[in-house]
């Protein structure tokens, strides 16, 4: 059963702008470990590709917090939750700490999908509670 659904569209130009501002920091306050890892080697080949990268991240995880019907408060936190991808390439999402444990004791799931063209990047989110046995 669908527990909440989500979705966001991120305008990669402001994200420039704030990175310009802010430098990596913001990254650092949004990415987890190892979407940093990502974000840096993907900017090191194209800065273009790092920010469509940061912005899927971060859109995917206000999505997300929509999605659990929480924002972005506690257990929710922005490098507790990481959108990662399988070696196909297709994105899901990694909770750690507090918010994994919230999340696994309502015996939910989710599934989520993220998209960026130049100037946008957009996710949608759902959540769906798993049945009991």
């Amino acid at each position: 059963m669908i527990f909440g659904i989500g979705t966001d569209i991120c305008d990669l130009r402001r994200l420039h702008a704030t990175l310009e501002r802010r430098g990596d920091r913001f990254a650092e306050k949004v990415l987890g470990p190892s979407e940093l890892q990502v974000f840096h080697a993907r900017r090191a080949r194209a800065e273009v590709r790092g920010i469509a990268y940061l912005g899927t991240r971060f859109s995917a995880k206000e999505a997300f917090s929509k999605a659990i019907g929480m924002g972005m408060r506690m257990p929710m936190s922005w490098r507790r939750c990481e959108i990662l991808n399988h070696p196909s390439g297709q994105p899901y999402i990694r909770l750690h700490g507090e918010l994994a444990d919230w999340f696994t004791a309502r015996g939910l799931r989710a599934h989520v999908t993220v998209t960026d063209e130049t100037d946008y990047a957009a996710t949608f989110v759902v959540v769906e509670s798993t049945p009991h046995e």
